[in-house]
């Protein structure tokens, strides 16, 4: 077949307008003059934005950035995102945030075989004393807050005592698994924040948990604080004294005060913390020294002295232990390290920088020294040590004597279902 146009027949000459293109750019979507059709500045971040100065908003122009929605906020980081902020009497500008912090449960058990406890009650979330090896500053990360404001926002927890009634009628057993089923579980306050912090002065969150610990018996508990505001309630720690197994913990790492200021910028002095020891064993209860932690080259040469100022004090028993440091911790410990004691830095960069415990040769030297401090001193190894084992509670007796109930009721010539006994 042959085609439409024979092969010899000249096609029609199209005659083509020039156009002139603009040169390409390494950015074709960033023009270097402002577009004629354009009256008004677009709005940073909106499409077609220029990065410039004020008067030539063409200066330079990189891509419009494109973030990453930020998934919303979960569990207890939404709780504390949404945390009204609390009413306070403190009037001074260094003063922390409080925030009352609306909570399931006040009773948290604790599975790990590293510590003597079962259970925690921490009446705060962060602490106002600051220390700045403190391990628990991790626990605002669970938040989405940095570990460095663990002083500067507290979080306080709402209707503490009415929880840890339901808690323990729901969760505590009077055999725990730790102890073969021969002792109650143990609930240990203040392993995560000091209880006695200046926040309770205002909320009495850590009172109102004794309260509620003291209508019960046969309980095992303790509480580790280096606050001497713990004197305050020396009468109800007398009556769960009376009724369950209790220990006392007062905290001194150092007895020089300006170490302890430069350590823990906002907690009592040593000296104070000791005369605590000493008004809680006058009063008969079970108290004990904490020289946690040892933070090496620093304050361990004061073992001995410790020891020493607890005995006189009054202390039933004295333990110490090496620095463990946290990647949230080490980030406010380290540069401290570095600016107070520069000739330690490298030393604790080397030993903390992957790991958060110190050598094992160095933690087991400090361990025999303080074995031969408790020998010297007649310590206690811990407060658990010789303590009575606690059973369950003896319980009503569900069933009756029927003769002895019809005599009583007799005697009392008391009428039941109309019939005079």
């Amino acid at each position: 077949m042959s085609p439409v146009l024979p092969l010899s027949a000249s096609f029609p000459t199209v005659r083509r307008r020039l156009v002139r293109r603009p040169a390409v750019r390494f950015l074709p979507f960033c023009p270097e003059t402002p577009d004629s059709t354009e009256t008004e500045p677009r709005a940073p971040g909106e499409l077609g934005w220029r990065k410039g100065s004020l008067e030539q908003s063409t200066a330079d122009c990189p891509p419009p950035s494109v973030q990453t929605p930020r998934p919303p906020l979960v569990g207890i980081a939404r709780l504390a995102a949404n945390a009204p902020e609390a009413q306070t009497k403190r009037q001074s500008v260094a003063k922390p945030q409080y925030f009352l912090l609306p909570v399931k449960s006040i009773l948290n058990r604790c599975d790990s075989e590293r510590v003597p406890f079962d259970w925690t009650i921490n009446p705060y979330r962060g602490c106002e004393f600051g220390c700045k090896y403190c391990y628990a500053r991790y626990t605002h990360e669970y938040m989405e807050i940095d570990g460095g404001e663990f002083e500067r926002k507290i979080f306080v927890k709402k209707d503490a005592a009415a929880l840890l009634g339901d808690d323990i009628a729901r969760k505590y057993s009077y055999e725990s698994k730790r102890s073969e089923y021969t002792e109650a579980e143990h609930i240990a306050i203040g392993t995560a924040t000091d209880p006695y912090q200046p926040a309770e002065r205002e909320y009495g969150v850590t009172r109102a948990c004794l309260e509620e610990l003291a209508k019960r018996e046969g309980l095992s508990i303790s509480v580790v604080t280096k606050s001497n505001q713990i004197v305050r309630d020396i009468d109800i720690l007398k009556e769960i004294a009376r009724k369950s197994a209790l220990s006392l913990n007062i905290t001194v790492t150092t007895l020089r005060p300006r170490l302890a200021r430069l350590l823990e910028p906002r907690a009592p002095r040593p000296d104070l913390r000791l005369a605590a020891v000493k008004q809680l064993s006058a009063a008969g209860l079970n108290v004990g020294v904490s020289a946690c932690p040892l933070l090496p080259e620093i304050n361990d040469s004061e073992l001995e002295e410790l020891g020493a100022a607890s005995k006189e004090a009054g202390a039933q028993w004295f333990y110490s232990g090496v620095l463990f440091l946290m990647p949230a911790s080490a980030k406010q410990f380290l540069p401290l390290i570095q600016q107070k004691f520069p000739k330690l830095a490298k030393q604790y960069q080397q030993w903390y920088a992957k790991n958060g415990y110190a050598p094992e040769e160095y933690r087991r030297k400090i361990s025999e020294r303080v074995a031969k401090i408790r020998e010297k001193f007649g310590f206690a190894t811990r407060p658990w040590d010789g303590m009575r084992p606690i059973r369950r509670p003896a319980q009503m007796s569900l069933g009756w004597d029927a003769g002895a109930i019809s005599g009583e009721l007799q005697r009392n010539n008391v009428r039941c279902d109309g019939m005079k006994f």
